[in-house]
């Protein structure tokens, strides 16, 4: 870890000398210094927001956490000025292989197409990820970030949250417009507003064995039902910076986990695996399965988002991502809030779009939970009829399930405006943008994010074509693909991805969703899809 600071001091701030009426009162505090409460941070602090985040710790978690990070995670990490250097440190993958005993089955692709400025997915151990955030929020005077504070009591007020934190040096309270709970899957603050966890918990266990060896595998994704070196169960090997290997093995459900995690129990299943002892341990733990969600992720001004608001196995990379995918979706929202720029309704929306996407997440997760560990003899049963139609037929191919990759969710939302007009393909209202590799008059090279960025953190337009140039609304920012000095579409991927003719338009929000899309856009119907996807109306 000698490239990332992991440990924290605990600073004294003059808002625990107020006292009385002179408590602090702050627009935002975020509570939960995890990759989701960092980046909901950095994103609402370059909106110009200022933030209190609150963490009970002094130090980055170590220890085996996520990992696997998304293409769209990486691109919103772009967005917040860290994406470089994720993927600088990460190991670059978008191939995985699933086995059945010795033999492989099938190998996928994730990212089989070219010209996207980010891979499918890096691995990246957790505290690298924390670390850089870290940083980044040192960059940004708008972030104040707490270390040893605890929040021990919270209480609703109609335009305002108390909160009262513990610190080394006692007590004291701070109000705040909203709180964020981003304190995980055992959040304290959940409990504070008697929400319930609803869910499933699966009782098969899983053993994580972080091991630092010098070895040749690929960089990719390898998955096995039933393995030679381990029997009737399940396994998964995947490559990290600094040459380690996590590996995960399905134990028997009635497995003791103090007996299990015993470095000596561990290195014969792992030397049985890699047919080698050159190798030693970074991490071992034990964990279960686990699907569950709250009802509502709005209570009041405690808006929820990451593991405390829904939680999924491991298997697939939605747990991390799709916290990531809360953060950029509410921080847009709540800043427009918080200026007065749109009601609090629009928060509403967060849920809507968020609580369908864990619906989602949940419901993946479980199947693959179900697949890759069943209960039932029936379970059982199908499991072995996809695996033996997978060795002789492609459908049986796709039938079979090691844990469905994370994708950016798509929302059907209030917020977006319905198609009018006709589409053969492109990203419909509610889907995230796709990326595409452009050019500039100079013939420089960039892509489609990189020219969203630059539109700072507002809406935009996304127009095609070498006719005149659509009559923007106020405060919305242009990409112009063709036309004078538009973007340069070189291999005609941006018009193939977007199904896009001159005159065509797709109204962006300010995460990189679609709000509308037009074939010819009218001043109108841009105002009216932008007060639609705003919450004006």
């Amino acid at each position: 870890m000698a490239q990332a600071k992991t440990q924290f001091g605990y600073r004294r701030h003059p808002d625990q000398d107020r006292s009385g009426a002179s408590v602090a009162e702050h627009p935002v505090v975020i509570v939960g210094a995890g990759p989701v409460g960092l980046s909901l941070a950095i994103d609402l602090a370059q909106r110009g927001q200022r933030v209190v985040l609150l963490d009970d710790a002094d130090r980055i978690g170590e220890g085996s956490r996520a990992i696997c990070f998304s293409k769209r995670s990486l691109e919103f990490w772009d967005r917040l000025g860290v994406g470089d250097r994720m993927v600088d440190k990460g190991v670059v993958w978008s191939v995985g292989k699933i086995f059945h005993g010795a033999s492989q089955l099938y190998q996928f692709n994730l990212l089989p197409e070219e010209g996207h400025k980010r891979p499918a997915f890096i691995n990246l151990q957790q505290f690298y990820a924390e670390a850089y955030l870290v940083d980044r929020t040192a960059q940004l005077p708008e972030v104040d970030l707490r270390w040893r504070n605890k929040v021990t009591a919270l209480e609703q007020r109609n335009d305002r949250v108390a909160l009262t934190i513990a610190t080394p040096d006692g007590p004291y309270q701070m109000h705040a417009s909203f709180v964020v709970a981003c304190d995980g899957a055992r959040s304290s603050l959940r409990q504070m507003v008697g929400a319930e966890f609803a869910g499933q918990v699966f009782e098969d266990q899983f053993l994580i064995a972080d091991v630092k060896m010098t070895a040749e595998f690929p960089t990719e994704r390898w998955f096995w039902f039933d393995p030679p070196f381990h029997a009737g169960r399940s396994a998964l090997l995947h490559k990290q910076p600094d040459d380690i290997w996590r590996i995960d093995l399905q134990l028997n459900p009635d497995a003791d986990p103090a007996v299990e995690k015993q470095p000596a129990n561990v290195r014969p299943r792992i030397e049985r695996m890699l047919g080698h002892d050159k190798f030693d341990f970074e991490w071992i733990s034990l964990y279960k399965f686990q699907c569950r969600r709250m009802a509502k992720f709005l209570h009041g001004r405690v808006i929820f988002a990451g593991d405390s608001a829904h939680q999924v196995s491991p298997f697939g990379a939605r747990g991390a991502n799709s916290g990531l995918e809360d953060a950029e979706n509410l921080s847009w929202k709540l800043d427009r809030v918080l200026r007065g720029a749109s009601p609090e309704r629009l928060l509403e929306s967060y849920h809507i779009e968020r609580s369908a996407a864990a619906d989602e997440n949940i419901r993946e997760s479980t199947r693959s939970t179900d697949f890759m560990a069943p209960v039932t003899k029936q379970e059982a049963r199908l499991r072995q009829a996809v695996l033996s139609l997978a060795k002789e037929t492609e459908f049986g191919k796709r039938m079979v399930n090691g844990g469905r990759l994370s994708v950016p969710s798509v929302y059907d939302t209030p917020l977006s405006t319905e198609d009018r007009d006709e589409w053969r393909g492109g990203p419909r209202p509610g889907a995230s943008m796709p990326d595409a590799p452009m050019a500039d008059r100079n013939g420089g090279s960039t892509f489609l994010t990189d020219a969203f960025i630059k539109q700072g953190t507002r809406f935009a337009l996304l127009e095609f074509g070498n006719g005149a140039a659509a009559d923007v609304p106020e405060g919305v920012g242009a990409i112009r693909v063709g036309g004078d000095g538009g973007l340069v579409d070189p291999e005609g991927l941006a018009a193939k991805r977007y199904d896009a003719v001159s005159g065509t338009s797709y109204l962006l929000r300010p995460d990189g969703y679609v709000a509308a899309r037009f074939r010819k856009a009218s001043r109108p119907a841009l105002d009216a899809a932008l007060a639609r996807a705003s919450g004006l109306n």
